[in-house]
């Protein structure tokens, strides 16, 4: 499933810093989300980013029971992977992560490498994301945006890849727009994953200048 790294990290960044500003003296924020329903469902919906991916999103569709793979595959994976079943949710939490690594990063490799090469990660990391969306985050629509008056005075650094399938330019590009004390690092050459070399570089960067400054 998509993880708490996009329309969860970079969220939590905001919220924190609108609800405690006092607390915060800059923001580098790689990947830009705000937790919106239209972020969710550019993930989940045939219109979204499925678009890019058809074979792979009828991957991740044929999971779910036929009667209900056009309808919202948040609740379903939902369901599935709190079956009492162990095999049926083992199956959707492997399905999900494949799905999320299809369009995660520029570098394709194996879907289940690294950490999520192991069965009790993809299944906790599948459930926790799929909870947090299918309350839309616990979040109001467009929450992150209508409060980022808040951070007029906080400086802070966007960076996110102009080929990011996973969480579109657009929504850094409208938080810049309320957030206009900000920089906005559009990299060129890179997606959503903060280890691309382009994506890296610019994060080191941005970081390196708040240090110094």
């Amino acid at each position: 499933m998509a993880g708490l790294r996009r329309v969860g990290g970079a969220t939590l960044a905001f919220l924190y810093a609108e609800k405690h500003p006092d607390r915060v003296s800059g923001l580098v924020i790689g990947s830009v989300t705000s937790g919106r329903r239209q972020e969710i469902d550019w993930m989940y919906a045939r219109d979204g980013v499925a678009r890019f991916f058809p074979e792979q999103w009828e991957r991740f569709r044929a999971v779910v029971p036929a009667a209900e793979r056009d309808g919202d595959l948040v609740e379903a994976y939902a369901r599935l992977l709190n079956d009492p079943d162990p095999e049926v949710r083992q199956t959707a939490a492997d399905a999900g992560v494949t799905w999320e690594m299809s369009y995660l990063t520029l570098r394709p490799g194996p879907p289940l490498s690294g950490r999520f090469a192991a069965h009790r990660y993809r299944m906790v990391f599948a459930r926790v994301v799929t909870h947090y969306f299918r309350h839309d985050c616990w979040l109001e629509e467009g929450q992150v945006l209508r409060d980022a008056s808040v951070l007029a005075n906080i400086p802070g650094t966007m960076v996110h890849g102009r080929l990011d399938l996973g969480s579109p330019l657009l929504a850094a590009w409208e938080m810049k727009q309320v957030w206009p004390g900000a920089e906005l690092v559009v990299v060129d050459d890179s997606g959503h994953a903060s280890d691309e070399p382009g994506m890296t570089r610019a994060l080191v960067n941005a970081t390196d200048h708040f240090a110094t400054s």
